[in-house]
């Protein structure tokens, strides 16, 4: 799973979220910040409103928080996910020394990224991606 560190760095860089049934995310404030939790259908979902969206928490949880802003919210993009942004930039995923490889295009060229978790070897070629973009 992506780190929270990695997840802010690709928001910094531009990465929009559109929230969507069985996105992860975490709350961004201090000590909710470690507990990922899922957008689903019946108990976590996105309601928007004219002065924003909110993600309301329907009394599932153990604690109170009956909904939090959208923006007070940290995406973190699985793999699927992060590889669908990567679009044309994407050029392959393989394995490199017990690690994954993702290879992306960088101004026309391919460059390789590497992680031994799937998810932060994406996220590290599309932060590279999304910082070329701009």
């Amino acid at each position: 799973m992506l780190s929270t560190d990695l997840a802010r760095r690709l928001l910094d860089a531009g990465l929009i979220w559109s929230p969507m049934p069985g996105d992860r995310f975490v709350v961004d404030r201090p000590g909710v910040d470690a507990d990922v939790f899922y957008l689903a259908d019946m108990t976590v979902e996105v309601h928007d409103f004219v002065g924003g969206s909110v993600i309301g928490f329907n009394g599932v949880t153990e604690w109170a928080l009956d909904s939090v802003a959208l923006e007070e919210t940290l995406w973190l993009p699985r793999e699927d996910q992060l590889r669908s942004v990567l679009g044309h930039d994407f050029v392959g995923l393989g394995l490199q020394d017990s690690e994954y490889a993702v290879v992306a295009l960088l101004g026309g060229a391919p460059q390789t990224f590497t992680h031994p978790d799937a998810d932060t070897a994406y996220g590290l070629a599309l932060l590279a991606v999304l910082r070329h973009r701009r």
